[in-house]
């Protein structure tokens, strides 16, 4: 049985991803509703982006760090949603053998970078509003860019792991067909011939170590955060550090929800419709929200986009 596997991976050189509806009709309007989605949400984090490279006013960890999510916010949704109108448009819905890996793998360090970069900016707003004088001392610029070379080597040596462990194992063909819209590890093991429980333990580990740590540094440092709020006297005090720190909560939340249930629940627990919408949720819908909640909510940023356009007119 084993030898007959390894012929069969030998012989697996792509895999259908099924992806969503069948229905010519439905697939023509969630082509257009995604693409749109897409294009927003690329205008969206581009946009503050734009806005913190060129407005000295946010040039602080706070937006260095916004900055940076932005622009994996991008990168991560570019990382499948093409692929995804694509295979809307295309009849075989078709993905190589080593595009899957590749896909699987941008997917992964991306996604475990947005994971570690939440707990740096609750980081940050936990010594902004804790230790105020401190600061500029505990996140100046040069440290601010180690932390977030830290975070890459943290993301890309997980990922890593779980591309390698899932993509060892033998896939036998005919059964290449991913109910997924793109190569996620919980769709992809489903179709490995062979025992797959040491890939659950070991999903369950590294979602411990990338999603349930992180959460709880951010559950910590918002309980730090929370308790210096309320020895604020100023009740505009008060609610502004309250504004401040209400879009990040809510960011955290509608993403490290879905990720937890797709990578840390017993292999027994898969459904692959509820799959997809909850990557859909902490996949592109998040990078999509995440723009609209900083920027809506912050001053600075509104302030920074009505600035930027005035000295475009001025110029004029």
């Amino acid at each position: 049985m084993q030898n007959l596997g390894k012929e069969n991976h030998s012989s697996v050189s792509e895999f259908i991803l099924l992806g969503f509806s069948s229905e010519p009709h439905v697939r023509t309007a969630l082509f257009t509703f995604f693409l749109l989605l897409y294009l927003i949400t690329l205008l969206g984090n581009g946009l503050i982006v734009t806005l913190v490279y060129l407005d000295s006013g946010l040039h602080t960890p706070m937006y260095f760090f916004l900055s940076i999510l932005s622009l994996v916010d991008m990168s991560y949704v570019t990382t499948t949603v093409p692929q995804m109108l694509v295979n809307m448009v295309h009849p075989r819905r078709a993905i190589s053998w080593g595009a899957c890996v590749a896909q699987m793998f941008i997917f992964l360090v991306l996604g475990i970078a947005e994971c570690v970069l939440y707990a740096i900016m609750a980081y940050d707003r936990y010594v902004a509003i804790c230790f105020p004088l401190h600061y500029t001392l505990f996140l100046s610029h040069p440290i601010c860019i180690k932390i977030v070379t830290v975070c890459w080597f943290i993301s890309i040596g997980g990922a890593l792991v779980y591309t390698v462990f899932t993509m060892r194992l033998p896939y036998c063909g005919p059964h290449n067909k991913i109910n997924h819209f793109f190569c996620e590890v919980p769709a992809v093991l489903k179709l490995a011939c062979a025992d797959t429980s040491l890939n659950d333990q070991l999903d369950f580990i590294l979602g411990f170590v990338f999603l349930l740590v992180p959460l709880s540094l951010i559950l910590a440092s918002y309980v730090h955060i929370f308790a210096s709020i309320l020895r604020i006297h100023s009740s505009h005090g008060r609610l502004k550090s309250f504004s401040t720190c209400a879009s990040h909560v809510t960011v955290v939340t509608m993403f490290y929800g879905p990720a937890m249930i797709m990578y840390m629940r017993p292999s027994s627990w898969y459904d692959p419709e509820q799959d997809k919408m909850l990557a859909l949720f902490y996949n592109v819908v998040s990078a999509f929200l995440n723009p609209i909640i900083y920027s809506l909510r912050n001053k600075d940023v509104k302030g920074a986009f009505l600035k930027v356009l005035g000295d475009r007119g001025t110029a004029q």
